[in-house]
């Protein structure tokens, strides 16, 4: 017998235990729900699940898949400087402006991000194996979604590189087989260090949740952050602040007494290893200004998510980007001019660009540029936004982008 085994999203206990009825429709479950990982664990009410056959997130119909091509419309995206990085079809695609093109072609890869010198693309890959491991009192043989941490060019140059792999053995000379999460990649701005969420090292381990750690690009160590949780919700969305200094992530959470999202961003001192609150329940998503003042987020809810900008150090809401309820996932310009995110419309996701006027903190909003259209991007995966330096002109932020440091600390005129 042939079995699916993928753990239920959140759940770090291992196999499921035998002598259960309900453990072999928990794994078929965890199969339908691998994509809420990077998209809160239905935080709020989040638009979709993934790319364009999600749902609309207010119990609307669902749509077909987009066609296998990125539709770039005839309009503004030409303006928009850089580069981005996003899903579709569990495929890496690079745009910049009008030139869009297909980085990876497996089916099987999700949440993409730039090297800090957008030389090279991070992303997770899955791999489907097979192994023998215990289940309702009795060892099966079970098909395993193992996640791999990757690394390719950005000019499509040679062999994607794998890094790390999340595949887990354990019994008698490991006789069986499972595996850790490996999700949301994300390297510092010095290079050396990826900010990822997994249950590593031992997702059998009693408590152990999907939560916030950090991957050292020269040993291949992951070590878990001492940041706070709400088991067994864990984290996602880590994020660098451009000098180093923090990560901002999401600590979810749950609403008391009901099953509906409350999910917060939080900041984490990898130094001190000291976590602490931004923002109270219904933010996730953090995206830093160049400046490391100012956060864009995805805002969550009973109505569905938009995105705002607040402030980095105590969580105040500034602007509303967004008033449709079915924008999330901001990526800020490395000019600082502007917020990325993708948008649901009927199913489809597309990514869009937000011009912003004035300065900070007291921005407004110019024009909404559509970078796609109708293309079914995976909206489980954010995009990422990439402006070489010496490309850099940052007009509205506040102050300028700052150059990461070799040590890593924060400039002077950051707090």
């Amino acid at each position: 017998m042939t079995a699916p085994a993928r753990r239920p999203v959140g759940r770090s206990t291992g196999p499921l235990a035998g002598g259960s009825p309900i453990a072999p429709l928990l794994a078929l479950a965890g199969l339908a729900v691998v994509a809420l990982v990077s998209v809160g664990l239905m935080n709020g009410r989040l638009p979709i699940v993934g790319g364009a056959s999600g749902g609309t997130g207010n119990g609307g119909p669902q749509r077909t898949a987009a066609p296998s091509n990125v539709v770039v419309p005839e309009s503004h995206a030409g303006d928009v400087p850089g580069t981005f990085v996003y899903a579709k079809s569990g495929n890496v695609w690079i745009q910049s402006g009008k030139d869009v093109r297909q980085l990876t072609t497996g089916g099987t890869d999700i949440n993409p991000r730039f090297s800090p010198d957008g030389e090279d693309v991070y992303f997770i890959r899955t791999k489907m194996t097979r192994a023998k491991a215990p289940l309702d009192n009795a060892v099966t043989t079970v098909t395993l979604a193992v996640p791999l941490l990757m690394r390719t060019r950005t000019d499509g140059s040679g062999e994607a590189e794998q890094l790390a792999t999340g595949e887990y053995t354990f019994g008698t000379a490991g006789q069986y087989g499972w595996f850790y999460w490996l999700r949301q990649p994300t390297p510092s701005p010095d290079g050396k260090t990826l900010a990822l969420v997994s249950d590593a090292p031992n997702p059998r381990q009693n408590g152990r949740d999907v939560v916030l750690q950090t991957f050292d690009l020269a040993t291949g160590r992951l070590t878990v952050a001492n940041a706070p949780e709400s088991p067994p919700l864990g984290h996602q969305d880590p994020a660098w602040r451009p000098d180093g200094r923090y990560l901002a992530y999401t600590r979810n959470a749950r609403d008391a007494g009901t099953s509906r999202g409350a999910p917060s961003i939080w900041r984490y001192d990898p130094k001190a290893r000291r976590a602490a609150a931004i923002t109270g329940a219904g933010y996730e998503a953090p995206s830093w200004s160049p400046d490391g003042r100012y956060l864009a987020a995805t805002k969550t809810s009973t109505q569905g998510t938009d995105v705002v900008v607040l402030d980095a150090d105590t969580g105040a809401e500034l602007l509303r980007i967004t008033n449709d309820d079915r924008s999330f996932s901001p990526a800020w310009s490395p000019n600082g001019d502007a917020v990325a995110y993708l948008h649901q419309e009927n199913g489809i996701v597309d990514l869009k660009v937000a011009r912003l006027d004035g300065g900070a903190p007291t921005w407004t909003v110019r024009d909404t540029i559509d970078m796609t259209t109708v293309s079914g991007l995976d909206g489980a995966s954010r995009p990422d936004w990439f402006v070489p330096l010496d490309k850099r002109t940052p007009v509205g932020s506040g102050a300028s982008p700052t150059p990461p440091t070799a040590s890593g600390q924060p400039p002077s005129e950051i707090p």
